[in-house]
Protein backbone atom coordinates (compact mmCIF):
# COMPACT_ATOMS: atom_id res chain seq x y z
CA UNK A 1 0.00 0.00 0.00
CA UNK A 2 1.69 3.61 -0.87
CA UNK A 3 0.63 6.34 0.90
CA UNK A 4 -1.13 9.14 -0.99
CA UNK A 5 1.01 12.28 -1.61
CA UNK A 6 -0.52 15.80 -0.84
CA UNK A 7 0.83 19.39 -1.34
CA UNK A 8 3.45 19.45 0.81
CA UNK A 9 3.49 21.96 3.70
CA UNK A 10 6.02 24.79 3.42
CA UNK A 11 8.61 25.06 5.93
CA UNK A 12 7.96 27.12 8.98
CA UNK A 13 4.34 27.57 8.70
CA UNK A 14 1.33 25.99 10.96
CA UNK A 15 -1.73 24.38 8.27
CA UNK A 16 -4.45 26.57 8.82
CA UNK A 17 -6.05 23.84 11.25
CA UNK A 18 -3.65 24.89 13.76
CA UNK A 19 -3.34 28.68 13.13
CA UNK A 20 -4.26 30.91 15.60
CA UNK A 21 -3.38 34.53 13.66
CA UNK A 22 -5.16 37.58 14.86
CA UNK A 23 -7.18 35.33 17.75
CA UNK A 24 -6.57 36.53 21.10
CA UNK A 25 -6.37 34.11 23.75
CA UNK A 26 -6.38 34.97 27.03
CA UNK A 27 -4.33 33.09 29.85
CA UNK A 28 -4.99 33.47 33.61
CA UNK A 29 -1.81 32.84 35.48
CA UNK A 30 -0.04 33.30 32.61
CA UNK A 31 3.32 35.36 34.44
CA UNK A 32 4.76 32.10 35.59
CA UNK A 33 4.47 28.04 35.65
CA UNK A 34 2.33 26.24 33.19
CA UNK A 35 0.83 29.56 32.11
CA UNK A 36 3.80 30.87 30.63
CA UNK A 37 4.36 27.66 28.55
CA UNK A 38 0.73 28.06 27.14
CA UNK A 39 0.96 31.53 26.49
CA UNK A 40 4.35 31.19 24.59
CA UNK A 41 3.24 28.29 22.75
CA UNK A 42 -0.25 29.91 21.96
CA UNK A 43 1.76 32.82 20.90
CA UNK A 44 3.92 30.76 18.43
CA UNK A 45 1.20 29.72 16.80
CA UNK A 46 0.02 33.28 16.10
CA UNK A 47 -2.66 34.45 18.60
CA UNK A 48 -2.14 37.68 20.37
CA UNK A 49 -2.51 36.65 23.78
CA UNK A 50 -3.10 38.71 27.27
CA UNK A 51 -1.40 37.30 30.36
CA UNK A 52 -3.69 37.66 32.87
CA UNK A 53 -2.15 37.53 36.36
CA UNK A 54 -2.27 39.22 39.67
CA UNK A 55 1.36 39.95 39.25
CA UNK A 56 1.28 42.50 36.76
CA UNK A 57 5.35 43.48 36.93
CA UNK A 58 5.35 39.43 36.31
CA UNK A 59 3.05 39.83 33.40
CA UNK A 60 4.45 43.11 31.54
CA UNK A 61 7.83 41.00 31.89
CA UNK A 62 6.43 37.34 29.95
CA UNK A 63 4.32 39.58 27.84
CA UNK A 64 7.86 42.10 26.56
CA UNK A 65 9.74 38.99 26.02
CA UNK A 66 7.40 37.67 24.01
CA UNK A 67 6.79 41.07 21.88
CA UNK A 68 10.79 41.13 21.80
CA UNK A 69 10.79 37.70 20.25
CA UNK A 70 8.07 38.90 17.33
CA UNK A 71 5.37 37.69 18.97
CA UNK A 72 1.75 39.40 19.86
CA UNK A 73 1.35 39.88 23.27
CA UNK A 74 -0.18 42.13 26.35
CA UNK A 75 -1.23 41.67 29.77
CA UNK A 76 -3.98 42.98 32.42
CA UNK A 77 -3.49 42.70 35.90
CA UNK A 78 -6.76 40.30 37.51
CA UNK A 79 -7.77 39.15 41.06
CA UNK A 80 -8.91 36.26 40.73
CA UNK A 81 -10.16 36.14 44.32
CA UNK A 82 -12.33 39.36 43.23
CA UNK A 83 -15.71 39.37 41.40
CA UNK A 84 -15.70 43.32 40.30
CA UNK A 85 -11.49 42.69 39.27
CA UNK A 86 -12.44 40.04 37.02
CA UNK A 87 -15.46 41.89 35.66
CA UNK A 88 -13.05 44.97 35.00
CA UNK A 89 -10.11 42.92 33.93
CA UNK A 90 -12.23 41.22 30.77
CA UNK A 91 -14.12 44.41 30.03
CA UNK A 92 -10.14 46.03 29.56
CA UNK A 93 -9.39 42.74 27.56
CA UNK A 94 -11.82 43.84 24.98
CA UNK A 95 -11.59 47.36 24.55
CA UNK A 96 -7.80 46.79 24.52
CA UNK A 97 -7.28 43.63 22.51
CA UNK A 98 -10.68 42.63 20.60
CA UNK A 99 -13.13 40.00 21.74
CA UNK A 100 -11.15 36.97 23.01
CA UNK A 101 -11.02 33.83 20.44
CA UNK A 102 -9.48 31.57 23.47
CA UNK A 103 -9.88 31.43 27.28
CA UNK A 104 -7.76 29.76 29.17
CA UNK A 105 -8.30 29.14 33.07
CA UNK A 106 -5.47 28.47 33.92
CA UNK A 107 -4.42 29.77 37.51
CA UNK A 108 -5.02 27.85 40.75
CA UNK A 109 -2.87 27.81 43.84
CA UNK A 110 -2.35 24.53 45.58
CA UNK A 111 -1.47 24.47 48.80
CA UNK A 112 -1.81 21.07 51.15
CA UNK A 113 -3.75 20.96 54.42
CA UNK A 114 -4.45 17.33 56.10
CA UNK A 115 -8.78 16.86 55.22
CA UNK A 116 -8.79 16.14 59.32
CA UNK A 117 -7.17 19.63 60.01
CA UNK A 118 -9.07 21.17 57.26
CA UNK A 119 -11.05 24.69 57.56
CA UNK A 120 -13.48 26.13 55.70
CA UNK A 121 -11.16 28.98 55.04
CA UNK A 122 -8.78 27.33 53.30
CA UNK A 123 -11.75 25.63 50.94
CA UNK A 124 -12.93 28.62 50.51
CA UNK A 125 -9.96 30.52 49.36
CA UNK A 126 -9.00 27.09 47.30
CA UNK A 127 -12.41 27.15 45.41
CA UNK A 128 -12.27 31.36 45.33
CA UNK A 129 -9.38 30.90 42.86
CA UNK A 130 -9.42 27.88 41.46
CA UNK A 131 -13.36 27.17 40.36
CA UNK A 132 -15.26 30.40 41.39
CA UNK A 133 -12.69 32.75 39.00
CA UNK A 134 -12.99 30.76 36.19
CA UNK A 135 -17.22 30.58 36.53
CA UNK A 136 -16.70 34.39 36.10
CA UNK A 137 -14.16 34.57 33.63
CA UNK A 138 -16.08 32.01 31.52
CA UNK A 139 -18.94 34.07 32.03
CA UNK A 140 -17.28 37.48 31.18
CA UNK A 141 -15.39 36.46 28.06
CA UNK A 142 -18.25 33.59 26.70
CA UNK A 143 -20.58 36.82 27.03
CA UNK A 144 -17.72 38.79 24.60
CA UNK A 145 -17.68 36.27 22.58
CA UNK A 146 -21.58 35.61 21.69
CA UNK A 147 -22.07 39.24 21.24
CA UNK A 148 -19.06 39.17 18.97
CA UNK A 149 -20.70 36.13 17.18
CA UNK A 150 -17.40 33.85 16.18
CA UNK A 151 -17.32 31.44 18.00
CA UNK A 152 -14.85 30.54 20.66
CA UNK A 153 -12.81 28.10 22.55
CA UNK A 154 -12.32 27.81 26.55
CA UNK A 155 -10.13 25.90 27.96
CA UNK A 156 -9.90 24.82 31.57
CA UNK A 157 -6.36 23.34 33.03
CA UNK A 158 -7.51 21.31 36.26
CA UNK A 159 -5.20 18.27 38.19
CA UNK A 160 -4.63 14.47 37.26
CA UNK A 161 -5.19 14.36 41.00
CA UNK A 162 -9.06 13.76 39.69
CA UNK A 163 -7.42 10.45 38.58
CA UNK A 164 -5.70 9.11 41.06
CA UNK A 165 -2.45 11.11 40.76
CA UNK A 166 -2.75 12.69 44.08
CA UNK A 167 -1.07 13.21 47.85
CA UNK A 168 -2.25 13.62 51.19
CA UNK A 169 -3.46 17.79 51.95
CA UNK A 170 -5.43 17.83 48.33
CA UNK A 171 -9.02 17.81 49.87
CA UNK A 172 -9.61 21.68 49.30
CA UNK A 173 -7.28 21.48 45.78
CA UNK A 174 -8.70 18.52 44.44
CA UNK A 175 -12.71 19.41 45.55
CA UNK A 176 -11.65 22.80 43.60
CA UNK A 177 -10.72 21.27 40.35
CA UNK A 178 -13.59 18.62 40.73
CA UNK A 179 -15.96 21.97 40.72
CA UNK A 180 -13.78 22.84 37.43
CA UNK A 181 -14.62 19.92 35.71
CA UNK A 182 -18.13 19.98 36.43
CA UNK A 183 -17.92 23.84 35.32
CA UNK A 184 -17.08 22.80 32.09
CA UNK A 185 -19.48 20.21 31.12
CA UNK A 186 -22.31 22.41 31.64
CA UNK A 187 -20.76 25.55 30.24
CA UNK A 188 -19.83 22.51 27.02
CA UNK A 189 -23.45 22.06 26.92
CA UNK A 190 -24.66 25.26 27.36
CA UNK A 191 -22.28 27.51 25.19
CA UNK A 192 -22.57 24.88 22.15
CA UNK A 193 -25.08 26.85 20.06
CA UNK A 194 -22.77 29.60 19.99
CA UNK A 195 -19.85 27.35 18.27
CA UNK A 196 -18.16 27.65 21.61
CA UNK A 197 -16.07 24.41 22.82
CA UNK A 198 -15.35 23.85 26.57
CA UNK A 199 -12.62 21.01 27.27
CA UNK A 200 -10.34 20.14 30.21
CA UNK A 201 -6.53 19.54 30.58
CA UNK A 202 -5.64 17.62 33.94
CA UNK A 203 -1.81 18.15 33.97
CA UNK A 204 0.11 15.71 36.06
CA UNK A 205 3.23 16.66 37.86
CA UNK A 206 4.99 19.39 36.61
CA UNK A 207 8.05 20.62 38.87
CA UNK A 208 6.57 24.85 38.57
CA UNK A 209 7.76 27.47 41.34
CA UNK A 210 4.08 27.26 42.73
CA UNK A 211 4.02 23.25 42.88
CA UNK A 212 7.49 23.72 44.67
CA UNK A 213 6.78 26.46 47.39
CA UNK A 214 3.16 25.05 47.90
CA UNK A 215 2.18 24.76 52.17
CA UNK A 216 1.50 21.92 54.26
CA UNK A 217 2.37 18.53 55.29
CA UNK A 218 4.93 16.59 53.15
CA UNK A 219 3.47 15.15 50.00
CA UNK A 220 2.94 11.61 50.52
CA UNK A 221 1.05 9.10 47.89
CA UNK A 222 0.41 8.06 44.63
CA UNK A 223 1.87 10.85 43.05
CA UNK A 224 5.07 10.40 44.62
CA UNK A 225 5.82 7.45 42.00
CA UNK A 226 7.56 8.74 38.53
CA UNK A 227 5.76 8.29 35.98
CA UNK A 228 7.38 6.28 32.97
CA UNK A 229 7.34 9.25 30.27
CA UNK A 230 9.05 11.44 33.21
CA UNK A 231 8.11 14.82 34.76
CA UNK A 232 6.09 17.17 32.37
CA UNK A 233 7.22 20.18 31.46
CA UNK A 234 4.38 23.06 31.15
CA UNK A 235 4.94 22.67 27.21
CA UNK A 236 3.63 19.26 27.06
CA UNK A 237 0.51 20.47 29.02
CA UNK A 238 0.70 23.82 26.40
CA UNK A 239 0.07 21.27 23.61
CA UNK A 240 -2.81 19.81 24.85
CA UNK A 241 -4.50 23.31 25.16
CA UNK A 242 -2.67 24.40 21.73
CA UNK A 243 -5.01 21.50 20.14
CA UNK A 244 -8.39 22.48 22.13
CA UNK A 245 -7.45 26.08 21.25
CA UNK A 246 -7.04 25.37 17.40
CA UNK A 247 -9.70 25.51 14.64
CA UNK A 248 -8.89 21.40 14.28
CA UNK A 249 -11.06 20.97 17.19
CA UNK A 250 -13.93 22.70 16.72
CA UNK A 251 -15.84 19.72 16.84
CA UNK A 252 -14.33 18.52 20.02
CA UNK A 253 -16.26 19.86 23.32
CA UNK A 254 -17.11 18.85 27.16
CA UNK A 255 -13.40 16.40 26.70
CA UNK A 256 -10.98 15.75 29.12
CA UNK A 257 -7.00 14.79 28.27
CA UNK A 258 -4.77 14.03 31.25
CA UNK A 259 -1.23 15.31 30.15
CA UNK A 260 0.42 12.75 33.07
CA UNK A 261 3.90 11.59 31.91
CA UNK A 262 1.89 8.42 31.60
CA UNK A 263 0.72 8.25 35.56
CA UNK A 264 -2.38 6.74 34.56
CA UNK A 265 -0.78 3.18 33.37
CA UNK A 266 1.12 2.69 36.63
Amino acid sequence: MTLQQGKPAVAGKLPSSFDLADRVAVVTGGASGIGTGIAALLAEAGARVVIADHNLEAARREAAALTQAGMQAGCVRVDLADEASIVDACAQVVADHGTPWILVNNAGIQDRQLLLDGTAAEWDRMNAVNARAPFLMTREIARAMIKAGQGGRIVNIATAGLRGSIVKGLACYVGSKGALLGLSRASAFELAEHNITVNLVLPGGVGTPGAIAAKGPPADGPARRRPPLGMCEPRDIAAAVYFFASPAARCVTNQIVAVDGGFSVT
